[in-house]
């Protein structure tokens, strides 16, 4: 038998695979063409071409089992050290090499940021919405998930972050550009933010860590920029993957950068070496280390993701359906016309149309849709999403020009 805790996570298991799979089912039932899944952030552009390249120079020039056996826990050294070096070159930082561990992505990463920090019954907040995992991640150290709701806008709140602190508290998540939300919290929402953590740290006589989840960081639009998050705060671990940069989601390679001036940075950097080990990573995959080391500054197609926004939000204006406009990452979080996230979810599947309601995310009243998907799969949606409002007693409109909420 199971444990009781795995029980539990199989009866809430994420709700964006579970709509993934009932997409595999209805396309096999009704056809293909007839369903319309932006359930899942599986980029549907191929990698870079450097990315191929890298590969098979890696794999040609490798000599035995240099390239396929065990190395320091941490990573290759050699790479740890052109990644920090280009994080310096970018964004004005201080990192050695030290201070990087490779992971198995970002979720990777995450987990043995978690493992490293937390004592059973430890708090971790994070700003809701937010991407659910997170629930399953703090619980696995036996963590308590505390939620601080974002403002009307869908960025951070101080007061409610404030309010979420306690002594108990070890880090708090965020997530820019956002999982569901697509919105990025640009300088003066990191300054609010480091303000209330550095307050809350003296208040509480211990550190309170900032653990930055960024595998969205490059994907801005419409002359938005990311600031840097580690440059506010210095107690600050970044946890950033290459799956959405470079389309490489299936292949698990990410890395944590631990700040310079973080409160017990040496320990800190052994921790996480160790809990690489120990949580039964061992090692980020050796291949992917010196892939993404290659490439480290490819940058991702933002013309594709970019093209297909404007195309989504089209379809969406045109059924009348509300959305909150995206700065960021590949997500347009749709507004429920009555606000019960979970029927109108359902609705859309009798349509064909594979959306994750917002209660997986925290918040009630909207849906997720991802628009990392192929432009056909969005074209041939819109009809879909008309009827879909027609049910609301939303009459179809076309060529329509408006302002979105959260924009």
């Amino acid at each position: 038998m199971i444990s009781e805790k795995m029980k539990q996570m199989i009866g809430s298991s994420s709700a964006i695979r579970a709509m993934f799979e009932e997409g595999k089912r209805l396309a096999a039932e009704r056809g293909a063409d007839k369903v319309y899944d932006f359930s899942l952030g599986n980029p549907n552009i191929a990698p870079p071409a450097q990315v191929t390249e890298a590969a098979e120079k890696e794999l040609r020039e490798c000599k035995g089992v240099f390239l396929h056996g065990y190395m320091s826990n941490a990573g290759y050294e050699d790479v740890r050290e052109k990644i920090a070096s280009s994080l310096n070159a970018r964004f004005g930082m201080n990192y050695g090499k030290d201070g990087i561990v490779m992971t198995v992505g970002a979720a990777g990463g995450l987990n043995v940021v978690l493992k490293a920090l937390l004592d059973p019954g430890d708090e971790v907040a994070v700003i809701s919405p937010y991407f659910g995992e997170y629930r399953c991640y703090v619980s696995n150290f036996g963590g308590k998930l505390v939620e601080a709701a974002a403002d009307k806008d869908f960025m951070p709140d101080p007061a409610a972050i404030e309010k979420a602190l306690s002594p108990k508290t070890r880090a708090l998540i965020i997530n820019t550009p956002n999982n569901p939300t697509g919105a990025v919290y640009g300088e003066s929402a990191l300054k609010a933010i480091a303000r209330v953590l550095e307050e809350a740290q003296s208040k509480y006589g211990s550190p309170i860590y900032l653990i930055s989840d960024e595998p969205y960081r490059e994907l801005v639009y419409g002359g938005v920029t990311q600031p840097y998050v580690a440059g506010y705060y210095r107690n600050t671990l970044s946890c950033y993957s290459f799956s959405k940069s470079l389309s490489l989601a299936g292949e698990r390679i990410g890395y944590i950068a631990v700040s310079p001036d973080a409160d017990g940075y040496d320990e800190l950097c052994s921790a996480c070496s160790v809990a690489t080990r120990i949580l039964g990573f061992v090692n980020a995959p050796s291949l992917m280390q010196r892939v993404a080391a290659d490439c480290i500054d490819v940058p991702p197609d933002i013309a594709f993701y970019d093209s297909n926004r404007v195309a989504f939000e089209k379809a969406l204006d045109d059924a009348g359906l509300e959305y909150v406009k995206p700065q960021g990452a590949f997500y347009l979080f749709v507004k429920a016309p009555d606000g019960d996230d979970l029927l109108f979810c359902q609705r859309a599947k009798d349509k064909g149309i594979l959306i994750v309601p917002s209660s997986s995310f925290g918040v009630k009243g909207y849906a997720r849709a991802a628009y990392c998907v192929s432009p056909e799969r969005i074209s041939s949606s819109a009809a879909a999403f008309a009827e879909l409002a027609e049910e609301y007693g939303i009459k179809k409109r076309a060529g329509v020009d408006k302002t979105h909420k959260g924009e």
